[in-house]
């Protein structure tokens, strides 16, 4: 599995299928041992607009966790990642960046996780989510269940609190092209295609290889600044 966006719903289709594309995308990102991402579907709410700091532009400055050998180790890939020549080039090296992701470093942290993952292969999403908070509060800058958490919220309709999360996650690693597509696809669903088009465009920077994301950049460009003379 990897550190992948799914393609995006097209615009004529209904939110559901975008929500279950960028639920699988970082269902893959952070549960990459899992067969499958997980459709998660929890009770539906209004969706709740988030706060304009959760566009990337607004995220504060990074706060590495990782240790320096494995910072240099990213570094190193998200380079490569941007001149990747190709997909099959680009999935090695978005493979190596979610192994080093999803390591807690943490043993409690990493039970916890295996349990968040299990309960929300059996769609207990109430229970993953209270195991993703002892995660975090355990591990608050652990990147890995932040993510999963704003998954899940997003699946739930929970905008605002997805949104923040999706933030914390861009303050500590700006890179995060799973993220970042998300993002796209919030900021789409809630109308705001000028920053839907910003977020997807970031994403594209760090991974052009990344599925789908091309073809909304393009969905969002016509939308915002027309089509071309």
């Amino acid at each position: 599995m990897i550190f992948r966006a799914m393609p995006p719903a097209p615009a004529s289709r209904t939110l559901r299928a975008a929500r279950i594309g960028f639920a699988a995308a970082l269902s893959i990102a952070i549960f990459g041992g899992l067969a499958q991402a997980q459709q998660l579907r929890g009770d539906k709410a209004m969706p709740q607009p988030g706060p304009p700091s959760a566009s990337p532009s607004d995220s504060a400055p990074a706060r590495p966790r990782l240790p320096k050998d494995k910072r240099t180790q990213v570094e190193g890939l998200f380079a490569a990642l941007k001149v990747a020549p190709d997909d099959r080039s680009a999935k090695m090296i978005a493979d190596r960046l979610d192994q080093i992701f999803g390591d807690s470093g943490s043993p409690s942290a990493d039970l916890l996780m295996a349990r968040a993952a299990a309960a929300a292969e059996a769609k207990e999403t109430d229970l993953s989510l209270q195991l993703l908070d002892e995660v975090i509060e355990i591990e608050p800058d652990y990147i890995g269940a932040l993510s999963r958490r704003a998954t899940i919220l997003y699946m739930r309709d929970d905008y605002g609190a997805a949104l923040a999360d999706i933030r914390e996650v861009l303050a500590r690693e700006p890179r995060h092209f799973a993220m970042l597509y998300g993002l796209a696809l919030i900021m789409r669903d809630l109308g705001d295609d000028k920053r839907a088009l910003q977020a997807v465009r970031q994403a594209l920077a760090v991974n052009p290889h990344l599925d789908g994301a091309g073809e909304l950049e393009s969905q969002l460009t016509i939308k915002v600044e027309g089509r071309p003379i």
